[in-house]
Formats: structure tokens, sequence, C-alpha cells
């Protein structure tokens, strides 16, 4: 069906939940009410809070299957998989 009923009254952008309304309405007014207790920084999504916390804690959840060096995002391991296959996108 596709059809996105929730609509911003500020920039028409439509969605398919109200939740993810309410977070986008955040973007135009900067609310970010997710606050980090260890350093006081605020996040406008609980997802990224958590990905956050991950600095505090020391927690990497993602690991090479090559070398086993662990990392917080998946992005990073991502970008360090290139170590191991030699490619280079960016250059």
């Amino acid at each position: 069906t596709g059809e996105r009923p929730y609509k911003c009254d500020q920039c028409k952008k439509s969605f398919l939940s109200s939740g993810d309304l309410i977070v986008h309405q955040r973007s135009h007014t900067d609310e970010r009410p997710f606050l980090c207790p260890n350093c006081g920084k605020r996040f406008n999504r609980i997802s990224t809070l958590n990905r956050h916390r991950r600095i505090h804690t020391g927690e990497k959840p993602y690991q090479c299957d090559k070398c086993m060096k662990r990392f917080h995002r998946s992005s990073h391991l991502l970008s360090h998989h290139l170590i191991h296959t030699g490619e280079r996108p960016f250059h």
C-alpha cells in the first residue's frame, strides 16, 4: 500500500507511523529529550543515545571476523573491512 498518513505541518514530509513523525518534528525544534547520564549530552532519538553510551561503557558489539578487532559502530566495522580486502573506494 505504501500510504504515509502522518504529515509534518512544517515541511510536508509524510511518515508511516506517528512515532516517526514525532521524531522528525524534533528536527524543526531541536528538541533533544534523551539525556546521557554520564556526560549530559542530549539526543533527539533514544537509539542515538544508546549508541553514544557505548563510548562510556566501552561496549564494542561489532567484531571483524578476520582479525577479531571490535568496534562501537557497525559503520566503523564496514570501513575497517577495507583493510582486509585492499579496496580503496575514495582514492
